[in-house]
């Protein structure tokens, strides 16, 4: 059993079976027993299926403290905490993209279950990308604050405006090359039909298309998020470890948000300063030293505590009509 205690990535093989391990027993619990049957996610599941995450996200993070080092269990609560706030934005997207393909609430729990399946492995390949890069380049980082900070920027002065999905322009070269149905066919990805000639083809239905989209929106803000975990710590097992945490947690209560969501109208301009601020925090140690972790946190959980408070405080009108705002 020596091989178990061989390194990869700077941490014992062990440690990632048992990481893998917790994430498949997840998963198969979700699609295997609690959702095998299918059928729409109410809003009160999704916050209990949300909970149930987080409880493991978190108890990890005191197993990583207590088997590893405070250290690196700060570091993981950080990066989780930003991982989580900055996917939150993903939640608009993927409402955007179910609305814009007509999926019913009845299948959207497949698709974003299967998109999790793709998102773990682009994960990996994007931080052992970004980790190969800060190790051998450190002034790559340097780079990451530069973005971070044009990127809130950017966010900031674009709030108002929401993003297109179905304007990606890898989605429209997709449609021209792969046929797709007119409608739905259940739950299906893909369906045969007999072409003009009366040869059998698959064809993929609007379903798959969602799932493309809901990929695609997921590479977008990785090129945000991974980054920005980055700038938190530059330890592989603890940037991964977090982001498939806060991703499979946001996931399961996107049912209960997407309900509320235009009662967080103005998260967006918090996320964006917590880019800011984090980007700040990578030239600020160059200068002043490296900021603690649990002063990160705060700042984080500050600045997102402040964007909800003042939504909900904004759209109180909105929702005691039961309307978006501005509708």
């Amino acid at each position: 059993m020596e091989f178990l205690h061989a390194s990869f990535l700077g941490y014992a093989l062990w440690l990632w079976l048992v990481f893998c391990g917790v994430v498949v027993t997840l998963l198969a619990l979700d699609l295997g027993v609690l959702h095998r049957e299918g059928g729409e996610i109410s809003v009160t599941e999704s916050l209990w299926l949300s909970a149930g995450y987080i409880a493991v996200a978190v108890a990890f993070g005191g197993w990583l403290w207590w088997q590893v080092g405070p250290q690196q269990g700060m570091d993981y609560f950080t990066a989780y905490a930003v991982e989580k706030s900055l996917s939150l934005d993903n939640v608009f997207v993927i409402s955007l993209v179910f609305t814009a393909f007509a999926v019913p609430r009845a299948l959207q729990h497949r698709v974003l279950f299967w998109g999790i399946l793709g998102v773990i492995a682009l994960r990996a390949l994007l931080i052992g990308a970004g980790a190969t890069l800060v190790q051998e380049f450190h002034g790559v980082l340097y780079l990451f604050a530069a973005f971070l900070i044009y990127t809130g920027i950017k966010m900031l002065w674009a709030a108002d405006h929401a993003p297109d999905p179905m304007r990606n322009p890898i989605l429209r070269l997709i449609r021209r090359v792969v046929p797709v149905t007119e409608r739905l066919h259940g739950k299906a990805f893909w369906v045969k039909q007999p072409d003009a000639r009366g040869r059998v083809r698959r064809i993929a239905t609007p379903l798959f298309m969602a799932l493309v989209t809901v990929e695609l929106a997921d590479l977008v803000f990785a090129v945000d998020s991974v980054p920005a975990v980055f700038a938190v710590t530059a330890d592989p097992f603890v940037v991964y470890t977090s982001n498939i945490f806060a991703i499979l947690g946001l996931r399961a209560l996107y049912f209960a948000l997407a309900a509320i969501l235009y009662r967080f109208a103005y998260l967006k301009y918090a996320l964006a300063l917590v880019l800011v601020f984090i980007g700040g925090k990578i030239i600020a140690a160059e200068l002043v030293g490296k900021i603690p972790s649990a002063i990160s946190l705060s700042v984080t959980f500050g600045l997102l505590a402040a964007g909800v408070l003042f939504s909900l405080w904004k759209t109180r009108g909105a929702a005691s009509e039961g309307r978006p705002a501005g509708g």
